[in-house]
């Protein structure tokens, strides 16, 4: 489903601030593929969503997605095939619209000063069910009111309303408190086996980073270290990724984040 070959950033190139933040890094994901990726702060992670999203250019290299090169493909384009939720709660939605509204913009059956159908509305109403956290009953509340929690689980269900080609999951629960970070890693897990999701998460938790999905990366200087599936994987522990950052990269994960468990 993705295709990444030999991907090269820098960023303020030829001054003093000049940051290489990869450097021909290639990487496959099989079509369904749920992989979660870790690494310590400006390993490169994010760097690869962005320029995956199309926030970012790469300086060479190409990003293959579904058998079309998107590589130069507009963010606003690349939209309508990648789904992207956020660290911040707040981004993903529109907070001055309704939950209703919000839905019906990210299904393409309207929005803002539309006419929302009865029976959307009635779809709307037993999709929010379902993620049983009260949101069926705030249909005309803004969105801007909710809580961090549901509105990062409002968010996942409008990214994937109409199944994207590729879901992004970018630390989309470091800013939650632990109960409800687990909540909405929960309906995360089930929404991407539902609907047979190619998924992408950033995590720093390294418990969640083996728990879920069934591929997980390390990243480091913008090359991965340590790429594990199957029974291997299921047989990894935390501290043998500890063990495997310190042996490929020469030093030790000094964020304190990293060390979640």
């Amino acid at each position: 489903m993705l295709h990444i070959s030999h991907i090269s950033k820098t960023f303020n190139p030829g001054t003093a601030n000049e940051n290489k933040v990869m450097s021909d890094f290639s990487f496959d994901v099989a079509r369904g593929q749920f992989v979660t990726i870790i690494g310590a702060n400006g390993a490169g992670k994010s760097t690869l969503f962005n320029a995956i999203a199309g926030s970012v250019i790469p300086d060479s290299g190409s990003i293959v997605l579904d058998g079309e090169d998107i590589t130069l493909t507009p963010e606003h384009k690349k939209a309508k095939h990648i789904g992207r939720l956020f660290q911040d709660p707040m981004r993903g939605s529109a907070p001055g619209m309704s939950v209703e509204e919000n839905l019906a913009l990210s299904s393409g059956r309207g929005g803002w000063m539309s006419r929302i159908s009865k029976a959307d509305r009635r779809e709307f109403r037993d999709r929010l069910a379902l993620l049983d956290l009260g949101l069926e009953n705030m249909m005309k509340q803004p969105v801007g009111l909710l809580s961090g929690g549901q509105r990062q689980a409002l968010t996942l269900m409008m990214a994937t309303f109409n199944p994207p080609k590729l879901l992004l999951l970018d630390e989309h629960t470091a800013a939650l408190d632990p109960a409800t970070a687990e909540k909405v890693l929960a309906l995360t897990t089930r929404i991407v086996e539902e609907g047979n999701l190619t998924c992408l998460m950033i995590t720093h938790n390294m418990q969640s980073a083996l728990a879920l999905g069934d591929r997980t990366i390390m990243m480091d200087r913008g090359n991965i270290i340590f790429d594990v599936a199957g029974d291997e994987r299921r047989g990894t522990t935390v501290e043998d990724l500890l063990r495997q950052f310190k042996n490929a990269s020469g030093g030790v994960l000094n964020n304190d984040r990293m060390l979640l468990i």
